[in-house]
């Protein structure tokens, strides 16, 4: 019993798949974080099949890479720049300072319900999660 305690619960990444402090420049594909992340519209959404399709985009995302994400389509798997003061929830994270003049849009799943955020390179922070049209701008 005593050497199970020392066994790891998480299999070590494989050292050519890790991303070490520095080695963001050595990627092309999208870091999704979700430390600012607001619960507006995603705490009343109880359709759990949004979800996955969200987890599965974010998948195809990462495979695509930011070179194919800049070069797709806004309504597929592209971008689009939305004005902060178009965005209805009045609480901001402190990403959002006052030079922070747009969010960068991506589609959460195949129905265009979207996700907002803000680009740092390869990083992405995301912010709101739109479950529901209309929750987070007006469309």
């Amino acid at each position: 019993m005593g050497s199970k305690r020392n066994k790891p619960l998480i299999k070590q990444v494989p050292k050519n798949d890790s991303i070490s402090k520095g080695k963001l420049d050595d990627i092309d594909y999208p870091v999704f974080s979700f430390k600012y992340l607001q619960d507006v519209s995603l705490a009343s959404c109880r359709n759990h099949t949004f979800f996955v399709e969200f987890l599965q985009r974010l998948k195809k995302l990462c495979e695509l890479g930011w070179k194919q994400i800049e070069t797709s389509g806004r309504h597929s798997f592209g971008t689009e720049k939305l004005d902060v003061n178009k965005i209805i929830p009045m609480n901001r994270p402190a990403i959002m300072t006052r030079d922070v003049d747009f969010l960068t849009v991506f589609r959460a799943t195949g129905s265009n319900h979207s996700f907002l955020g803000i680009r740092d390179d390869v990083l992405f922070h995301v912010i709101f999660i739109e479950t529901n049209f209309g929750d987070i701008y007006k469309h």
